[in-house]
């Protein structure tokens, strides 16, 4: 039932409850000899259970479990990885979530690999697929950051749980999606043809729609254009654009009038 593309999947266990499932996988990004990005393997571990907690909590659901697959030994990476994937639970008030870790223990590596799986509940009437609709205004929560620009998990210009449970509690925002390596423009995309639109960039937008969000820096969400939307602090707030009736000619152009 999950939108296609995306790393979330939701599947109906009776008439009352939805299963959620998000994954988010880290490659190259850690310690490691032959790691691309350099960064400490907490950032590792912390911003790609972000990735998953934000995707299952986006659409509704409740958190109900944690899967840590780490391609690595597990001293030191493993349990550098695990401090940082605590630290995100804790910062969402979900330290207690029953958890599964594996770590590689026969082979040695030289590159940092990670596998992160969350699965949740969601009620029928809390779920946030599809609401959007022709004539909704799209935003974007936070900052589009990738590699070393990412890795600081409090950077103010970021999106953080708190700020999605914030977003969460708003009345009159509908769906909400974490942005990821398709970009600002590929989520609104995919999310105006999920719904039977078409999406139309804000040429007054001075964020770039393209760049990768890497771990979920930011986000985008529908909404009515007047929505008054209380005080994120310092983190940025965008309009992106709109969601318009699909006339049947496809995706629209770069700025189409």
């Amino acid at each position: 039932m999950g939108y296609q593309g995306r790393d979330v999947e939701v599947v109906a266990l009776n008439d009352a409850q939805y299963l959620v499932a998000a994954c988010d996988s880290c490659g190259a990004i850690g310690e490691k000899e032959l790691d691309a990005v350099k960064v400490p393997w907490w950032v590792t571990g912390r911003m790609t259970a972000r990735v998953a907690l934000l995707e299952v909590l986006a659409v509704g659901a409740v958190p109900q479990m944690i899967s840590i697959a780490i391609a690595n030994e597990p001293l030191p990476a493993g349990e550098e990885i695990m401090k940082g994937v605590r630290e995100e639970l804790k910062a969402m008030n979900l330290l207690s979530l029953p958890t599964a870790v594996s770590t590689e223990k026969n082979m040695p590596t030289k590159q940092t690999g990670l596998g992160i799986t969350v699965i949740g509940l969601c009620d029928q009437d809390k779920l946030r697929v599809g609401r959007a609709k022709p004539g909704h205004s799209l935003f974007c929560l936070g900052l589009p950051k990738v590699g070393t620009e990412a890795a600081d998990p409090e950077d103010p210009d970021i999106l953080q749980g708190i700020h999605l449970v914030q977003l969460l509690s708003i009345p009159g925002v509908y769906d909400i999606i974490p942005v990821g390596s398709q970009g600002i423009r590929g989520e609104a995309e995919a999310l105006a043809q999920a719904v039977g639109a078409r999406f139309r960039e804000d040429t007054q937008c001075e964020l770039y729609i393209n760049k990768s969000a890497g771990p979920s820096t930011c986000l985008i969400f529908t909404a009515a254009e007047d929505i008054e939307l209380g005080d994120f602090g310092k983190l940025p707030i965008h309009k992106i654009g709109r969601l318009e009736e699909d006339g049947g000619g496809g995706l629209p152009t770069e700025n189409e009038d």
